[in-house]
């Protein structure tokens, strides 16, 4: 079985709809139903008895991107758990990036992230790289940095409000820092936050990290550990954007990528391109009127 829900422009749905049926099956992928949901009316599910899910993202992506999907394999469930990348996720900033900015230094941290981002450099090297341009640089100027430039991306606090109260653990896990990722948490209000420590010594940063690294194969442990405690029942959800999420994104039951990268957008289950991300309640089949407002 086969289950697609997607959110695209009103407008143009019907007669994209019928050109996606003729598409999908004239690649043998059989459609059993289509029809918006009851319970969330801007949402079409399209279900199938059997075929490739790969096939299917790629055929309802050519007939109405931009939009928000999500494809699984089963009947689509609200997770226990969730865990989810944070810059250019959950906030709208690349935290480095921006401290970087301070030291006069964004454009060559900003480069190196986004080849890292693209998966054209090693995570460790890159975040090494990227660190060690930093040395230096008073502490005190994270919080400023934090104050004046990062914000929660629109939808970020519904989106955990009203996971968490439906019973689902919700858990922040970050190539970026804990100097940055506690208080984003805390605003969002994640439960758990998994991140990397940048080292500081007499007021200042030493280009340096304190403790191990967090990357891709740390982002998927968190993820599959979590899910253990809560047991072989456990429905898990994941969000990222980038290379370094791509682990995580595959080895949830629902991967999301949010406004992501080629590679991680085509290993994951689904994508917002469209709205924001309470898009992704909507696609998991709850009402706006049972969203949560944080």
């Amino acid at each position: 079985m086969l289950i697609a829900r997607l959110i695209a422009d009103p407008a143009t749905l019907e007669t994209r709809l019928d050109a996606a049926i003729a598409a999908l099956e004239g690649q043998g992928l059989r459609v059993a139903m289509a029809g918006m949901l009851d319970f969330c009316g801007d949402v079409l599910q399209v279900s199938l008895p059997e075929g490739d899910p790969a096939t299917l993202r790629r055929l309802l992506d050519a007939h109405f991107a931009p939009a928000d999907l999500l494809v699984a394999t089963d009947e689509i469930a609200v997770p226990h758990l969730f865990v989810s990348d944070m810059d250019s996720t959950m906030i709208g900033q690349e935290c480095i990036d921006e401290l970087a900015d301070f030291a006069g230094l964004k454009d060559r941290v900003a480069a190196i992230t986004e080849r890292a981002m693209r998966g054209e450099l090693d995570f460790a090297s890159a975040l090494a790289e990227r660190v060690g341009l930093l040395a230096d640089l008073p502490e005190e100027t994270i919080a400023t940095c934090l104050a004046d430039r990062i914000r929660p991306n629109d939808g970020a606090r519904t989106l955990v409000a009203t996971l968490k109260a439906r019973g689902c653990r919700t858990v922040l896990v970050t190539g970026g820092f804990h100097h940055f990722a506690d208080p984003v948490a805390e605003t969002i209000g994640f439960e758990r936050v998994v991140g990397n420590r940048l080292a500081v010594a007499d007021g200042k940063l030493t280009g340096m990290l304190a403790g191990g690294i967090t990357d891709s194969a740390v982002k998927q442990r968190v993820l599959e550990e979590e899910a253990a405690r809560i047991g072989d029942h456990a429905v898990s959800l994941a969000a990222g954007d980038g290379a370094n999420d791509i682990p995580m994104l595959q080895a949830a039951t629902y991967g999301i990528a949010y406004r992501a990268k080629p590679k991680a957008r085509d290993a994951a289950d689904g994508w917002i391109d469209r709205g924001d991300l309470t898009a992704v309640l909507s696609l998991l089949g709850i009402p706006r009127e049972q969203w949560v407002t944080a």
